[in-house]
């Protein structure tokens, strides 16, 4: 059957089109925003606090470490034993029965276990602890995997700006090279300088390939970050994070920051915690845990006696508990020792990190405010003395080279802050 819009539905003219014009605009919009992602790290940082396997895995053991919570603090489920006296039935007319009713005598016993006052406090305590620390290995793995995507982002910059500043030093190149041309042709100039020019254009696109295989290795590493496939496309990298003022960089303020956000410390807090708890925990058991219990007796169809009972461990193996109190006093120690080493081990990398930080905004700094216009200034200087004969080609190269290098630096400078940077907030354990 035809389908003809005009003439045998003109009605469904109308529903088609607007069914095309939004098909057409999601995919438009799709293809925008796959060109977009990437562009700058904040969508990056985003993406993978959603998506990423390894966080979602933790986060999974931090809710379970969490269920543990109330069983931990809960008394153990209570106990009935039923005995069955006399199944033979010895002394009357009836023959082997398991039937309560038709034995000689049933018991019940119906019994819960007490521990001693103290010890279930203490054993939800251990799990709370032990979830406060699954939540902070939890934490650190995201600060940990944030700083790296930080770093590659910032090393993606640093290959994409190396290959944009390339290309212009090419094209500067190109324009050199049609200078040599007319001025060789005119009889100013021998060949070799066009020929020169030619070489380092051909150098040039050597480096080309190289930063090229950068940018995808980068790429590459920051979609496994991403949990994304290695070849996902990924945008230009557009403008790196602007870097905080040196005011929030004192290192004393850090340093107290990192005692009071870094998860590692958290979590070595928690176990050291955990630890104490059970140390605690260890010494109540000296003391005896009890049973309670209500024992009905059935001798027929009825309930014929009462009776209650009462059951209790007697901690006679001193020895072995001096032992395991000594172990969890060893394991306090540790856990006190650990947690003092890692603050040792943060302050000595923030000091370092906020001094190569610095150094790295100074380099920028000096690139950006004197070596780059100088080096421009002696550019154009000597092109237009180039031109005018009056400067030979070696030093136009140089010139040329030295303007790359300033630029050079300027870009590893931005990208060397921004890697210290994200390694601060790494120690930190939150953005600056």
């Amino acid at each position: 059957m035809t389908f003809r819009p005009t003439l045998d539905h003109p009605a469904r003219l109308p529903s088609v089109l607007r069914t095309a014009v939004l098909a057409a605009g999601l995919l438009i919009s799709a293809s925008l925003h796959a060109a977009e992602f990437g562009a700058d790290v904040q969508g990056l940082l985003d993406h993978a606090r959603a998506q990423n396997p390894e966080l979602a895995l933790m986060r999974a053991e931090a809710e379970a470490a969490g269920q543990r919570v109330q069983p931990a603090g809960a008394l153990p489920d209570p106990l009935l034993r039923v005995e069955l006296m006399n199944v033979n039935n010895y002394g009357n007319d009836a023959g082997f029965n398991l039937l309560p009713s038709k034995v000689g005598e049933t018991r019940y016993t119906l019994m819960q276990m007490l521990p001693w006052p103290g010890k279930l406090e203490l054993r939800r305590g251990v799990a709370e602890a032990d979830v406060r620390q699954a939540q902070a290995r939890t934490q650190a793995a995201w600060t940990e995997l944030a700083m790296r995507i930080k770093t590659a982002y910032a090393r993606y910059y640093l290959a994409a700006g190396n290959e944009r500043l390339t290309r212009e030093i090419l094209d500067l190149m190109k324009r050199v090279e049609q200078i040599a041309q007319a001025r060789y042709a005119g009889g100013l100039v021998v060949q070799q300088d066009a020929i020169r020019a030619q070489l380092e254009q051909t150098t040039m696109r050597a480096e080309l390939i190289m930063l090229d295989s950068e940018k995808r290795q980068q790429r590459a590493r920051l979609n496994a970050l991403l949990a994304r496939p290695a070849d996902a496309p990924l945008a230009e990298p557009q403008a790196l994070r602007p870097l905080p003022p040196p005011g929030a960089l004192d290192p004393a303020a850090l340093t107290a920051r990192v005692r009071a956000a870094n998860p590692q410390l958290m979590a070595e807090e928690a176990r050291l915690a955990s630890a104490e708890r059970s140390r605690e925990l260890t010494r109540r058991n000296r003391y005896p845990d009890f049973s309670v219990g209500l024992q009905p007796t059935q001798m027929g169809s009825r309930i014929t006696s009462w009776g209650v009972m009462f059951e209790v461990n007697i901690p006679l193996q001193q020895g072995t508990r001096r032992a395991q109190e000594a172990e969890a006093e060893a394991m306090v120690a540790a856990a006190r020792a650990r947690s003092q080493n890692l603050v040792n081990q943060l302050s000595g990398e923030l000091g370092e990190t906020v001094a190569m930080l610095d150094a790295a905004r100074q380099s920028e700094a000096l690139a950006t405010n004197q070596t780059l216009p100088q080096s421009e200034l002696s550019l154009r200087s000597a092109i237009a003395a180039y031109e005018n004969g009056r400067l030979e080609f070696t030093a136009l190269l140089e010139a040329q080279r030295q303007i790359r290098k300033a630029r050079q630096e300027q870009l590893k400078a931005q990208a060397e802050a921004r890697v210290r940077l994200a390694e601060i907030e790494r120690i930190v354990g939150e953005p600056l």
